[in-house]
């Protein structure tokens, strides 16, 4: 199969197309015919070395996280997969023709959503529904400001802040917020606007999903015991305040990623696609997302 290894941490060019051996799967597993996959943060970080203390590649590596395909083969074990079903998961090494995933991962991809749009999906939306009911645990009609709204992962925080019944602030730049308009959170608020920031007192909780100097400039709006919950770690100066800090990493949940791509399906929200390219111009792709301002997600096409 073709897919696309990482021999050494560095820039875009170690990124190298070639052939390689189809991997392997075991009696609880399940061989993808991979459609498409699409490029997040992490892939980049963990291309550099940046991430390596938390996700340290063994070389050489197959980068990706999002999957969406059609079933292969599966192991002795697994039922309800016949070849050629449709899935999708939030899975590993998905820069190739060809992945192994757990059955238990994998959900299948509404009739509704082609390839594409199912493989935007996997880690943002469960990274944003995760960091609201995993992480910030809200209760009906308290106040959530969700920074980055505009962002996949933003875009999903906002969209399940929501249903559970919530007072959402979609936190964007002030270049931005016509756009963020469309996103029906209460109010949108300009994060590089110092004086609007000036006058968010008292928030139940933040969904972080910027960190840095952002973040570290609004934790002074977060009421005493409210909750910071953050897909960046904790920041250094929230020791300072009286609130609790819930720094975390999206996990796979097969049941809640169909859930949400139900809800993309239905129009609910959605999470955008800006470029899709052959998986052969993974360098480009990754140049393009490492610059930002692209726009949506970019997708990959084996």
């Amino acid at each position: 199969m073709k897919a696309v290894l990482l021999p050494a941490y560095g820039d875009d060019s170690q990124l190298k197309y070639e052939e390689t051996d189809i991997p392997e799967y075991g009696h609880n597993e399940v061989l993808i015919r991979i459609r498409a996959t699409s490029i997040n943060p992490i892939d980049y970080k963990m291309r550099s070395g940046a991430a390596k203390g938390r996700f340290p590649v063994e070389f050489p590596g197959i980068l990706g996280r999002d999957l969406a395909g059609e079933v292969e083969a599966a192991g002795s074990d697994v039922s309800g997969f016949p070849k050629g079903m449709r899935v999708m998961a939030l899975a590993n090494g998905t820069y190739a023709e060809y992945a192994v995933a757990k059955a238990g991962v994998l959900s299948p991809i509404p009739e509704a959503l082609d390839f594409p749009h199912a493989a935007a999906l996997p880690l943002v939306t469960l990274t944003g529904a995760q960091l609201i009911e995993r992480a910030v645990k809200p209760e009906a009609n308290q106040t959530i400001l969700v920074t980055g709204a505009l962002g996949g992962v933003g875009r999903t925080a906002v969209h399940v802040a929501r249903k559970h019944g919530t007072r959402v602030l979609a936190g964007v730049r002030a270049s931005q917020r016509a756009e963020a308009q469309a996103l029906g959170a209460e109010a949108v608020v300009a994060l590089d606007d110092e004086q609007e920031i000036a006058k968010l007192h008292e928030l139940d909780a933040i969904a972080d999903t910027v960190g840095g100097t952002t973040i570290e400039r609004l934790l002074k709006s977060i009421r005493s015991g409210g909750v910071l919950g953050s897909v960046l770690g904790v920041p250094e100066g929230a020791k300072k305040y009286d609130i609790r800090v819930e720094a975390f990493t999206a996990q796979p949940d097969a049941s809640r990623l169909y859930e949400l791509a139900e809800d993309v399906a239905r129009g609910e929200f959605s999470i955008p696609i800006a470029y899709q390219l052959p998986l052969s111009r993974v360098q480009v792709g990754h140049r393009m997302a490492e610059a930002g301002g692209a726009g949506g997600k970019i997708i990959l096409i084996p």
